[in-house]
């Protein structure tokens, strides 16, 4: 009697805990307030979220690999084209560099032949280099039709994106929680 007791009480306490674990993974993040910072040194802009999502949308697909060969995607985003933010505070001249940066600390800097969707490296689904297809350089707000959670660099992840599913590009590019995007020019 005492050892089935134990034993319901032990199934029980399993069902609550797989329950509440099964019902976590199926929430949505609550969206953090957040804003983008735009700035020449001269002019800065500040965008909210909503202000993102007003502007033209573009769609990708999207694929990418660690450094250390780790394979994030394929995945379907939904963001911003990159040269359409720069337009908003005078574009990017041909010699300019792009600071893209985090509040984490980590920064990505980019030419504009690169924030045009040039010079970069891709594979296939082989990890075999292949000739670049055209891409898309984006600031993503919706990842395969959701909002672009913390946990997967959001609310807004610069992304590199293609026409096709079966593009992959190095993920060290790929900027996590973009909060700042910085012209220099030269």
């Amino acid at each position: 009697m005492r050892y089935s007791l134990i034993i319901t009480i032990i199934i029980v306490l399993g069902a609550i805990f797989v329950s509440g674990c099964l019902d976590h993974q199926d929430e949505q993040e609550e969206e953090i307030p957040w804003n983008l910072t735009l700035t020449d040194g001269e002019s800065t802009i500040l965008l909210s979220m909503e202000d993102i999502r007003a502007l033209k949308p573009v769609t990708g697909h999207a694929y990418a690999v660690s450094t250390v060969g780790i394979r994030y995607g394929p995945y379907r985003v939904k963001g911003v084209d990159i040269l359409d933010l720069l337009d908003l505070i005078g574009g990017a001249g041909e010699n300019d560099l792009l600071y893209i940066s985090a509040p984490d600390g980590y920064l990505w800097v980019f030419d504009t032949e690169q924030a045009s969707g040039s010079g970069f490296l891709t594979f296939n689904t082989d990890l075999k280099e292949i000739p670049s297809p055209p891409l898309r350089v984006i600031i993503a707000y919706e990842q395969d039709g959701k909002p672009l959670t913390y946990n997967d660099g959001g609310p807004l992840r610069l992304i590199i994106t293609s026409d096709t599913s079966d593009v992959i590009t190095e993920g060290s590019s790929w900027v996590k929680w973009v909060d700042r995007i910085e012209i220099r020019r030269r």
